[in-house]
């Protein structure tokens, strides 16, 4: 089955840091570009941060500006969202996907999702 694993979630106090892991089962991550998402309760989902092979970072979402950081390591098959200054409002499920290109964005061109990795901040 082609699909993401996400791993690294759990709990950790407002101003704790996390790091996601996202690895692709299936297929080669290199020729993707991937994408970061969350859906907090009650909440649509949003794209936070995308990374391309040839074209950098690409933020989505203010509300994780100059807080969370995208990466990836091809050679593990692997991206990363380093997640510094948590905040409650950042207690959601956090997936990630990939597409062609991070272009503008739209959520129903990413594939391969996985099943999340939740993410609580509180005291």
């Amino acid at each position: 089955q082609l699909q993401f694993v996400e791993s690294g979630g759990g709990l950790v106090q407002p101003g704790g840091s996390l790091r996601l892991s996202c690895e692709a089962s299936g297929f080669t991550l290199d020729i993707w570009a991937v994408g970061w998402f969350r859906q907090a309760p009650g909440r649509e989902r949003e794209l936070l941060l995308c990374m391309s092979r040839h074209e950098g970072s690409h933020l989505y979402s203010n509300a994780v500006k100059g807080r969370f950081t995208i990466s990836r390591d091809d050679a593990k098959n692997t991206a990363y969202l380093q997640m510094n200054n948590l905040k409650p409002e950042d207690t959601a499920v956090y997936y990630c996907a990939a597409d062609a290109n991070c272009g503008l964005g739209v959520q129903e061109a990413f594939e391969y999702w996985g099943q999340g990795t939740h993410v609580t901040v509180a005291e």
